[in-house]
């Protein structure tokens, strides 16, 4: 690639390029239980919404305003936990609320999905499931729930095929990588999680660690 070339690469998409950067780097953390996370994930998230807004993802720019608010709980709450027990310890996730998050994202389905037609957005239904289960994977991460990550991996296979339907190929190759990043924090979380029980951690009777 010349010079030139390479320039008007990134002049059309040096954004969307950033964006995954930053996007990679704070699911990276996350995996490692880090707060600093949370911070480059804000970033991000201001970065993508630009990205959504320019090719009229509607929905995943509507997407990024709840990723806000979920950023910000997250990072107090996983900070109140390191001030109290000095790391980000996993957190069980009982059976009674997994399926109230998971009735919840089904309702934000079609809700969303309306308003996503009424703003004419692109593959409006589509968007919105992925949309509202992205939103319940993300209070899962935050409350420190391991099923953040199925979900995650779920999620994010279905992303691929979207941004490649979208022509949007940086954001398409992110998600493929983030659904190894997936798999990597599922395999953390989990090995995190038998080291608290091994380290006679108190878990709720009936509460498995998900």
């Amino acid at each position: 690639m010349t010079p030139h070339a390479l320039f008007a690469y990134l002049n059309a998409h040096g954004l969307e390029l950033a964006s995954a950067i930053t996007a990679a780097l704070g699911i990276w953390l996350t995996t490692r239980r880090q707060l600093l996370c949370w911070p480059v994930t804000l970033v991000s998230i201001f970065l993508y919404m630009l990205v959504f807004l320019r090719v009229r993802l509607y929905s995943d720019a509507l997407l990024q305003a709840f990723f806000v608010v979920f950023t910000l709980y997250g990072w107090w709450n996983w900070w109140r936990g390191v001030q109290q027990e000095g790391e980000v310890r996993v957190q069980p996730l009982p059976l009674r609320s997994m399926l109230v998050a998971l009735a919840t994202g089904l309702v934000g389905c079609f809700v969303l999905g309306n308003l996503a037609e009424r703003i004419h957005a692109a593959l409006p239904h589509l968007d919105a499931t992925l949309m509202s289960f992205s939103l319940v994977a993300s209070w899962w991460g935050a409350r420190k729930h391991i099923a953040n990550w199925w979900l995650w991996i779920v999620v994010d296979i279905v992303y691929v095929g979207e941004y490649i339907y979208k022509d949007l190929w940086p954001t398409a190759m992110l998600y493929a990588g983030l659904v190894l990043l997936a798999i990597l924090g599922l395999r953390d979380w989990r090995r995190a999680a038998a080291a608290q029980i091994a380290g006679c951690t108190t878990l709720r009777s009936g509460s498995p660690f998900m």
